[in-house]
């Protein structure tokens, strides 16, 4: 039997083991159910839901061999429609941000001369990121305005998984904007290793927790890699299909959104990018047919040796840390390439 995993926190992001778990239950709802889905007919399963600017930088050119965005690209949109499902019925509106000059994989770059970074100061050494302002604006400056005022000082990561993600934030604090806040979603922005994503309860309820994707390529592989999220791909789909003229569909799509990851509109350069360097494709909100995923707005440059101690530490059985790692401070600083210094993180 398979069984979801609650978690008693605002925000939250599935693994991908636990999705293949979620997605091998609904193949069985056929068998839990006769004519219509019944989300409490089968017996322990626990509800999880898809977790989880000022300054501007250089925009990189991308190379023949790279993927662009298209303005027809495929989306949650377009792919509702293909399965004979009705989006605006859904209240589905995705907004992908798109942008054809710069390349997949821009996101390992090293920042530009007086790009904002800012260095996460923990009990257990420093992690420095990169912001993307250019495809992800409103997080960002949520983000370094939280950091600003002090929101994240004296924090917690308090829910630590190895080889998915540590998470960290304030539950109890709200967005720089007084209340939850838009998805941003790019087709240039991915949940690969080193990714700093928002956290989220659901579709647009951004407020101030994030989270670090810390799964490398060889925990990718073991899960199953690209293989396994094709086959997830076609367990969600044939349950939308079953369901689509069903009132029941919107409940499906609230309770299980996070197991709609498309892989067939995913670019081969995309998949490229995650068999290199691993991280967590599934939580990608471009290339998620209901539109849902978790927003990318910035990556670790340096102390990803500092994320990967973390993610070791000892957790209880809701993957709470035993011993608080805590975030004493977040420093929002100008990049300079004489003064700052850049590790490779593998």
């Amino acid at each position: 039997m398979c069984v979801l995993e609650f978690y008693p926190r605002k925000g939250f992001i599935m693994n991908t083991i636990k999705l293949r778990q979620v997605l091998c239950a609904l193949l069985g709802t056929v068998i839990c159910t006769t004519a219509a889905f019944s989300f409490s007919g089968c017996e322990n399963e626990k509800q999880d839901k898809n977790q989880s600017t000022s300054d501007t930088a250089t925009n990189k050119v991308a190379t023949a061999d790279t993927a662009i965005s298209t303005d027809d690209e495929a989306n949650a949109l377009t792919v509702l429609e293909s399965l004979g499902i009705n989006a605006a019925s859904l209240d589905i509106e995705p907004s992908i941000n798109q942008n054809n000059d710069i390349a997949v994989g821009y996101q390992l770059d090293n920042p530009n001369e007086g790009d904002t970074i800012a260095v996460i100061q923990t009990s257990m050494g420093d992690i420095t990121i990169r912001f993307f302002p250019e495809l992800a604006p409103k997080t960002v400056t949520n983000f370094i305005n939280l950091a600003k005022q002090g929101s994240y000082d004296n924090t917690t990561f308090y829910r630590v998984i190895d080889d998915f993600m540590i998470q960290g934030g304030n539950p109890e604090q709200t967005s720089s904007y007084g209340a939850d806040f838009e998805d941003e979603f790019s087709d240039k922005l991915f949940n690969i290793r080193g990714a700093v994503s928002m956290a989220n309860s659901n579709r647009d309820t951004n407020t101030s927790q994030f989270f670090i994707n810390q799964k490398d390529a060889k925990a990718f592989k073991a899960e199953g890699g690209w293989t396994a999220l094709e086959e997830n791909w076609k367990s969600a789909k044939t349950q939308l299909i079953n369901y689509k003229d069903s009132n029941l569909l919107s409940t499906f799509i609230d309770q299980y959104g996070a197991t709609c990851y498309d892989t067939e509109i995913v670019p081969d350069s995309v998949k490229a990018l995650y068999d290199k360097n691993g991280g967590n494709a599934h939580l990608d909100g471009a290339y998620n047919a209901v539109d849902r995923g978790n927003t990318v707005f910035a990556q670790v440059i340096k102390g990803m040796d500092v994320v990967d101690k973390i993610a070791s530490v000892k957790t209880d059985e809701n993957d709470i840390p035993t011993e608080d790692v805590v975030i004493e401070k977040i420093e929002i600083k100008t990049f300079s390439n004489s003064s700052d210094e850049i590790s490779e993180n593998e």
